[in-house]
Parts: structure tokens; C-alpha cells; sequence
């Protein structure tokens, strides 16, 4: 590795292991200066390279990870405000204008959709096996 190299690659390690603080303390309270502290940036200075590195800021990262572990909680039935709570949102109302802004959707239709989706596989589970997949194997 060349001399002028060894700088940037710091620098990504750093931007990464904010990532990764980020990736496993989006449930807890934590803010840019948490986050930049981490990654032992100056908070103007990490933004830019946080940006430059994963096409949004800390903040919206970790919006995106909340909203990512909150669909997966919601699929698995967890209710609305546990869920809220749960991945590190204080408001419901800030939570729920959050995810129907991210996912095009409120969290209690999200939730009535994947339920009704599991019912279905439970009734008819062939139903969701492609018909290709199906008639190779002998089932349709």
C-alpha cells in the first residue's frame, strides 16, 4: 500500500466503524455527536464524508436502519407503539409520518398486509410456490 493510500484507508475505517455503531445502537438514544465522537470526526466534517461514502447522512442512516428493523418486527406481529419503542423512535406520531414517508404505507397497514399474506400461506401454500417450480416437481 503506498504511503499517500494509508490516510483514506484510515479515514473508511473509521467512517465504517461509525457505521457499524450506528447498525448496532440504532435502538438507544444516540445523535450525530454520539455518533461522531465514534468515528473521532468533528460532526460538519463526518457528515460530509458519511455522505460521500453511503449517499445519505447519519441521520438519515439511521432512520433507514430503524425503518428497515421495524418492518421486520411488524412482519413477525409485534404491535405498532412496541415496535416504535423498540427501535429507538420517542414518538409514535414522529414514528408512523417516518415509515408511511419511507415505506408508502402506514405501519398498521403494513402490518394488516403481512398478516393477511401469512394467513394466505397457511390456507393455500401451493399457491405461493411459482407455477414453473410447481410443474417441474409434479405438483400443479
Amino acid at each position: 500500500m503506498a504511503a499517500d493510500e494509508y490516510p483514506k484507508v484510515y479515514l473508511y475505517r473509521r467512517i465504517v466503524h461509525a457505521k457499524l455503531f450506528i447498525d448496532n445502537h440504532y435502538d438507544g438514544a444516540i445523535d450525530l455527536d454520539n455518533i461522531a465522537d465514534e468515528a473521532l470526526f468533528s460532526k460538519f466534517h463526518f457528515i460530509r464524508l458519511f455522505k460521500r461514502i453511503y449517499g445519505l447522512t447519519p441521520h438519515q442512516y439511521l432512520i433507514h436502519v430503524r425503518i428497515e428493523k421495524a418492518m421486520q418486527l411488524l412482519r413477525n406481529g409485534m404491535p405498532v407503539s412496541d415496535t416504535c419503542f423498540a427501535v429507538g423512535f420517542e414518538s409514535l406520531s414522529s414514528f408512523s409520518s417516518l415509515f408511511k414517508r419511507t415505506a408508502g404505507i402506514s405501519p398498521t397497514d403494513f402490518t394488516a398486509y403481512h398478516q393477511k399474506i401469512k394467513a394466505l400461506v397457511t390456507q393455500k401454500p401451493l399457491g405461493f410456490v411459482p407455477g414453473c417450480f410447481a410443474k417441474a416437481n409434479g405438483w400443479h
